[in-house]
Formats: C-alpha cells, sequence, structure tokens
C-alpha cells in the first residue's frame, strides 16, 4: 500500500495528552505527533543533542511560549517554529488550551 491512514484519536497518548503518530503511521524518516495543552502547562524542558532530530512545533490552536535557549518565542495559531537538536526547549502554554503539530527529523 502506498498510504498509510491514521486518527490520532484511535491512538493512545504517551503522557499529557501527547500522540505519537510515527509508528501507527509507519514513517522512517520523520517523527510526527500531536500535542493538547491544557490552560497553563509546561512541558520538559529537553533537547536532542544526544539524536541529532530537529524539530518543527506548528501551533494549531491556542497560544503559546516556546522558550528557546533562553529566549522566549510567542506563538498563535498558524506559526511554525523550528529548533536546532543542540537547543534546549520548553513549551509553555497560555490561558486556553492549544493543540500543536511537532515534527521531527535528524
Amino acid at each position: 500500500m502506498s498510504y498509510t491512514h491514521v486518527n490520532y484519536g484511535d491512538v493512545d497518548p504517551v503522557a499529557n495528552e501527547l500522540y505519537f503518530l510515527r509508528e501507527p503511521l509507519g514513517c522512517e524518516q520523520f517523527g510526527f505527533s500531536v500535542r493538547h495543552m491544557a490552560p497553563g502547562e509546561e512541558g520538559k524542558r529537553h533537547d536532542h543533542a544526544e539524536d541529532g532530530q530537529e524539530e518543527v512545533y506548528f501551533l494549531v490552536e491556542g497560544g503559546l511560549t516556546v522558550t528557546v535557549d533562553g529566549e522566549a518565542v510567542e506563538l498563535g495559531p498558524g506559526d511554525a517554529l523550528r529548533v536546532d537538536p543542540e537547543a534546549t526547549r520548553l513549551l509553555r502554554n497560555g490561558e486556553a488550551e492549544s493543540t500543536l503539530v511537532i515534527v521531527g527529523a535528524p
């Protein structure tokens, strides 16, 4: 088959409404995730220096601050942010629920 069709609602979340879709989609070159964040929720400070994964965060709805190496970047619906693998990042949600798509690849 030349395609894979998945609804993220049919995938078990790993934590805090984070849905990893790489395996269900059969992706070999990149990771693809959907994340819902509650008002005021904060993610885990992390980087991808060891695995070399570049990430793009695309905000579908809500308002989000991504702190990259100490610099706060405000995202609104439709905004995309690419982050280098070595950069430390931290997601902080605003006052409303947010939904974002995360794509990563080495």
